[in-house]
């Protein structure tokens, strides 16, 4: 059995008491963390987030990290995906966010935006080298208008491609958060044109009640 399916036993779900003075969202947010079992099995496997048995489930099913692999992880807070990448084999990886993120022993962080001017440069510097695997877990506040949340998702995932294309190494991976909507057609013909194979996958631990998804890219081609 992998870390990636272990799962604590089902138990009796929790109910949230004084409640009352909470907001009918916060009510819902709260019940879901508590009966969430990924929340359960990522505290007791010390992961940061739940959000590293999608990075786990990921990298089984499509070997995205190599051994010795250097790794980028942008949005990186609050570090579940740096920590799985080191767990599988990561020789050194950087994490980027504009939230600042408590150490991880083997990892390196950067409080700044991936965006800004030189970034690029920067990061390749600090692996030693170009990238084997840039990681994008990113999503921005939502507002609940779906059709804007998709389009705000769509143009952040569109940069880390923009950046992943600058930094990887031929034959390195890309690994990125979309929303299902639609209109990530164009960008779906964009990674074509420049990785071997593309993929979408929905790993277990994403929630059933989410529209996210993630793109998996292998095999990029090189720099244009």
């Amino acid at each position: 059995m992998t870390d990636s399916t272990f799962l604590p036993p089902r138990r009796e779900a929790v109910r949230l008491k004084r409640a009352s003075k909470l907001s009918t969202s916060s009510q819902r947010w709260l019940n879901r963390q508590l009966n969430d079992p990924y929340v359960a099995a990522a505290k007791s496997a010390g992961y940061r987030s739940r959000a590293a048995f999608k990075m786990l489930e990921l990298d089984d099913k499509y070997k995205l990290i190599g051994k010795n692999a250097l790794v980028v992880d942008l949005g990186a807070a609050p570090g579940g995906w740096s920590q799985v990448a080191l767990q599988r084999g990561a020789a050194k990886v950087i994490g980027i966010d504009l939230l600042a993120i408590i150490p991880v022993e083997g990892a390196e962080f950067i409080q700044g935006d991936f965006m800004e001017e030189g970034m690029d440069a920067r990061l390749t510097e600090m692996l030693g080298g170009k990238a084997d695997l840039v990681l994008s877990d990113m999503a921005p506040n939502t507002t609940g208008h779906v059709a804007t949340d998709h389009i705000r998702i769509m143009a952040l995932a569109e940069a880390a491609l923009a950046f992943a294309c600058d930094i990887l190494a031929p034959g390195g991976a890309f690994v990125a958060k979309l929303f299902q909507g639609g209109a990530e057609r164009d960008m779906l013909n964009t990674l074509k044109l420049r990785f071997r194979n593309v993929r979408h996958a929905k790993p277990p631990a994403s929630r059933k009640d989410s529209k996210e998804m993630y793109v998996v890219a292998t095999g990029f081609r090189g720099a244009e």
